[in-house]
């Protein structure tokens, strides 16, 4: 990631040189009495009001720093009064509208809210930012604005801000490099008072909206324990990461790369394929399917004697490093120094055959044939999943010291067709995945030419030159052709799922951190899965919507192609904060239809994140699962309050996820049914920061709405069995002179009613089928062929 993140200038640094511009107006009155005084300074800050930012004029003290172009007399239109604010963004440096005040304690407030319209053409994307001494905290994310006035209201410590002694303003600032439209805001103010304690939402179900299977193979993990697999009941077990990239089967060891100082160290037993296989007795024993990764890389280790550890940068042989194993004081960390002049540099000169042996696809097919003479082809029993190796744009970083530059488009390209080939000429029903990339360059780029822009401190993709050796084409979009032309050339289908990998760029939210400034910005981050709206505030400053673009990407490129996403971690596993994004991403993935995942790592047994995952497989012990066909279910806002809808074919249960991420508000729920009938008892499972699954009770549906209170950071499961609607009734109407008559079908809205005959009571036959658009429906029906008939109606489930 480092070489290829290239940060924007730091605004904070930009503007660190910019003159105070005006005194901070006093907040306490001082009065001269010496005990007027002692009641002043004993005032509570939660006492003190609100105060006015802009209100046809800025207030208190606050000042334009501006990179924008502002009429702070803007007069139409306006929100209210006389006068508002017109920002213009030009097309350079990401402008924004950016207010100053000298350093304040922000205590007493709790909310920054304005009003904003986004003129004759609305849809401009913006973020908001406030700063502490001048640095930007926790960028916010708006919607794309309207064309009318919305009020805008965010948390101070969705800002990163709250209770801070050095506040100092914030900005409004486009997202784009290129001009955007002019916007308008007005009534700008800090909000005091106490933090809100409940909100209220509103949640639609229906369930005969969005319907689409939900694969069970989004519920995956990776190097997960028999045990961990029975008990979270997931049924995906990937044998992945960089290490897998340098695996000895024969000598049953492995490389650790860049990891560990470029260590290559042996496994617990000598038994050729021993910890391959103790991977796949787990997954099998767990009743999990295992996914093994097939090396590309072209070498595999080798190891010292007696099975001793050896390392690819001697410091003896390769000079001082900066970095050493404390364990073997030898080996180093592959970036050279001088102790003189303190410059450092990446070794490249090493010698490969110091510690390991070049290998080729048939050293790999050997590995393939042991696992298929262990455990069977992959429909009798054996390994059914092989990954293409992993994250191949990182190797010259990850395993710089037998790949120091960075593959090709074609290199990998023809590193997977031959590998692929190889598993399917040995197990013609095996399934194949790749290209395991490993975040947002990955999709784009290839390794050489993320490794040529960073040495050649040029981002500019015009310039970079394995682009342009294959046609200025994105990096997956013409790996995913290739594959195309190849299944068009030859009849042969070698790729199976588009896999790529995940993790959020911003701020900490990878990290065990659940300050809230990160856990808000966890909770918002996982739009990057699906928003299309969504600019991911990191490095990245582009919209990812992960889900929809493998989706399009497929489509356009390699048709009938599954996508996956094999390695995704959003970080706080020991916090409830982590284990609420895990349970949004999982019911991300059913939502919008990911054919499979595996999460990177398992959390261990236990962790609020390992519970979060068990919510949707196995919630009360037994078993028992969220639904397998999503539905719709919406809300005002997911970043507080997410839900997630399925019935499950098992029984016909409504199966309801509610997810509230909120720090420290609760959320009474609302939720609006349609087109499910509820009888029986409901089942109410729930997960909160206590880090118990607990069942909390039943209750009864009286009708289509019920409502429940979500605590603050909690996981929220509802089980309504399934019922049935009221019967239809048909209402006889008039014959008419042309052999028809009409029926009038009684039903409800959104059913789905088959209308039948029959000549005898007995038997009958579908006339047709019919989805009320409202609660009846008028049928006209031919008499023309018996002299009379029987109908009836059914609704169809």
């Amino acid at each position: 990631m480092g070489e290829m993140s290239k940060p924007f200038e730091s605004l904070a640094n930009r503007l660190a040189d910019f003159p105070d511009r005006g005194l901070r107006l006093p907040r306490i009155l001082i009065c001269l009495l010496a005990g007027a005084l002692l009641a002043a300074t004993a005032l509570d800050a939660a006492a003190q009001g609100n105060e006015a930012i802009y209100t046809d004029s800025l207030q208190n003290g606050w000042v334009n720093y501006s990179w924008a172009t502002v009429n702070f007399a803007n007069t139409n239109p306006v929100h209210s009064g006389a006068d508002s604010i017109s920002v213009l963004c030009l097309s350079n440096n990401y402008q924004a509208l950016y207010l100053h005040q000298p350093a304040f304690d922000s205590t007493p407030y709790t909310n920054l809210t304005f009003w904003i319209n986004g003129g004759a053409s609305g849809g401009q994307h913006l973020q908001v930012q406030a700063t502490l001494n001048g640095a930007p905290q926790t960028a916010i994310t708006l919607a794309p604005l309207t064309t009318s006035w919305q009020q805008i209201t965010i948390s101070l410590a969705a800002l990163g801000v709250a209770n801070q002694p050095n506040m100092d303003g914030f900005w409004i600032q486009s997202q784009s490099a290129t001009a955007i439209p002019v916007f308008y805001v007005d009534d700008i103010t800090l909000v005091a008072g106490a933090a809100v304690t409940n909100i209220s939402v509103s949640i639609a179900v229906d369930a005969q909206a969005n319907r689409n299977p939900i694969s069970p193979m989004i519920y995956g993990t990776a190097f997960a324990s028999s045990n961990q697999l029975a008990d979270l009941n997931f049924v995906m077990n990937r044998s992945g990461g960089n290490e897998e990239t340098t695996y000895n089967w024969q000598l049953n060891a492995h490389g650790k790369g860049n990891d560990y100082y470029f260590e290559n160290y042996a496994d617990s037993t000598s038994t050729p394929g021993g910890t391959a296989d103790d991977f796949v007795a787990n997954s099998k024993n767990g009743a999990a399917h295992p996914m093994i990764t097939v090396p590309m890389i072209g070498w595999s280790p080798t190891l010292g004697s007696g099975r001793g550890v050896i390392w690819s940068y001697s410091i003896s042989k390769y000079g001082a490093q900066t970095g050493f194993d404390p364990y073997h004081p030898d080996a180093g960390n592959g970036i050279g120094t001088n102790t003189t002049t303190h410059t450092s540099w990446i070794i490249t000169t090493n010698n490969p055959l110091d510690t390991y042996f070049p290998t080729n696809v048939l050293y790999q097919q050997s590995y393939v044939q042991h696992l298929m003479g262990k455990w069977g082809s992959s429909t009798n029993g054996g390994v059914g999943y092989y990954l293409m190796d992993n994250e191949h744009s990182l190797w010259q970083s990850t395993h710089q010291d037998i790949h120091p530059v960075g593959p090709t488009m074609q290199e990998i390209w023809t590193d997977m067709l031959t590998t692929a080939g190889m598993v399917k000429s040995n197990d013609p029903n095996a399934l194949v995945l790749g290209p395991e990339e490993w975040g947002w360059p990955g999709y784009f780029y290839s390794g050489y030419d993320q490794q040529w822009s960073g040495q050649h401190n040029d981002y500019n993709p015009a310039h970079y030159p394995d682009r342009a050796t294959n046609g200025g084409s994105d990096y997956m979009p013409w790996l995913l052709n290739q594959f195309h032309q190849h299944e068009t050339n030859t009849g042969q289908r070698l790729l199976d799922y588009f896999t790529l990998h995940c993790y959020p760029q911003e701020g900490d939210v990878s990290t065990g951190d659940s300050s809230p400034a990160t856990a808000l910005l966890r909770n918002q981050s996982t739009r990057q899965f699906w928003d299309s709206n969504y600019v991911d505030p990191s490095w990245i400053n582009s919209i990812i919507m992960l889900i929809p673009r493998m989706k399009g990407w497929v489509a356009s490129y390699y048709p009938g192609t599954k996508i996956g996403v094999t390695e995704y971690n959003w970080g706080a596993e020991t916090n409830i904060n982590g284990a609420t994004a895990q349970a949004d991403i999982l019911g991300i993935f059913g939502k919008y239809g990911l054919d499979l995942a595996t999460r990177w790592t398992t959390p261990n047994t236990g962790l609020p994140t390992y519970n979060a995952m068990k919510m949707y497989r196995n919630y009360d012990g037994n078993k028992s699962t969220f639904g397998d066909t999503s539905i719709s279910a919406t809300g005002a806002n997911p970043d507080a309050v997410s839900t997630f809808a399925a019935v499950r074919s098992s029984d016909g249960a409504l199966t309801i996820m509610a997810i509230n991420k909120q720090l420290s508000a609760t959320a009474t729920a609302t939720f609006n049914l349609a087109n499910f009938f509820s009888s029986g008892s409901a089942q109410v499972w729930q997960l909160t920061s206590a880090n118990v699954i607990t069942h909390t009770g039943n209750f009864s549906v009286a009708g289509n709405t019920f409502s429940n209170t979500l605590p603050a950071q909690s996981i929220t499961l509802f089980v309504l069995p399934a019922g049935a609607p009221p019967p239809p009734i048909l209402v006889a109407g008039s014959a008419s002179s042309s052999n028809t008559f009409d029926l009038l079908l009684n039903g409800q809205a959104g059913l789905t009613y088959v209308l039948q005959t029959s000549s005898n009571l007995s038997n009958w036959t579908p006339l047709q089928t019919n989805t009320l658009a409202s609660n009846s429906l008028q049928i006209v029906v031919s008499t023309a062929t018996a002299p009379y008939r029987f109908y009836r109606a059914a609704w169809v489930p």
